[in-house]
């Protein structure tokens, strides 16, 4: 290998280098962006300390019942769709800091919304298309509604809607799902992190094996030709 082009692979090896140094910069940016995030999930989680609960077996429970969670996993992984990782479920620790225990959470909520019954007094008789309501009190089943599945006119429907999905349970479902976008996010993060690391890794790899091929002796590579005396060894000879 002549000078040039030893020149040539040595700076080669240096612009491979100084890129992989600097995708690993970037990658430890991002790791530490990404662990500044865990600490304020956590401590957001910690001062709103809700846990989730769990029997002495270690199954989740809800009000006491694991039939009743496992509806409320079921709504959460078949009616919504949302893929559950069952590492993030932990009963040694129940506080809910991690995107599936956020969700679950927030189902926890939908789920005992929309099976509840809400008590409507009406102060006089209203007529309704044709229906007249005494005056009472009614009690109306959400029966699985959700805030538009109500006829807001309807005289018992419209105050059960108000009532059921009131501001406080918008406010905690749209908290809890700030936690889950949050956690999703940072695990996203986390493998950029990675991927620029390995990326990183990969060019101070070719970097290296440019610099060793660049320092190869002209004496280490595979001759063009053979060798007069390597053929003059090895020639037949002729025939007597």
């Amino acid at each position: 290998m002549n000078a040039s082009v030893r020149r040539r692979m040595n700076l080669l090896g240096v612009m491979l280098a100084v890129i992989g140094i600097g995708f690993l910069g970037g990658a430890g940016v991002a790791w530490l962006r990404v662990q500044d995030g865990y600490g304020s999930l956590q401590a957001f989680s910690e001062a709103q300390n809700v846990t989730l609960n769990y029997n002495d077996d270690g199954q989740l429970i809800d009000r006491g019942s694991t039939e009743q969670a496992d509806a409320i996993m079921d709504m959460l992984t078949v009616d919504w769709g949302y893929p559950v990782v069952s590492g993030d479920m932990d009963p040694n620790d129940p506080l809910v800091n991690t995107g599936s225990e956020y969700m679950f959470q927030m189902a926890t909520i939908a789920y005992h919304t929309l099976h509840g019954t809400q008590t409507v007094v009406l102060d006089e008789a209203v007529e309704y298309q044709g229906e007249t309501f005494a005056a009472g009190t009614y009690e109306v089943e959400v029966d699985g509604r959700y805030w538009t599945g109500f006829n807001r006119m309807h005289p018992l429907e419209g105050p059960a809607r108000d009532q059921a999905w009131s501001g406080t349970a918008h406010a905690l479902i749209a908290e809890l799902g700030v936690g889950t976008v949050t956690h999703s996010a940072l695990q996203l993060g986390l493998g950029i992190a990675a991927l620029l690391g390995g990326l990183g890794f990969i060019f101070l790899a070719m970097a290296a094996a440019v610099a060793w091929i660049a320092r190869a002796k002209d004496d280490d590579r595979v001759p063009d030709t053979i060798p007069a005396e390597i053929l003059q060894e090895h020639r037949p000879t002729a025939a007597v």
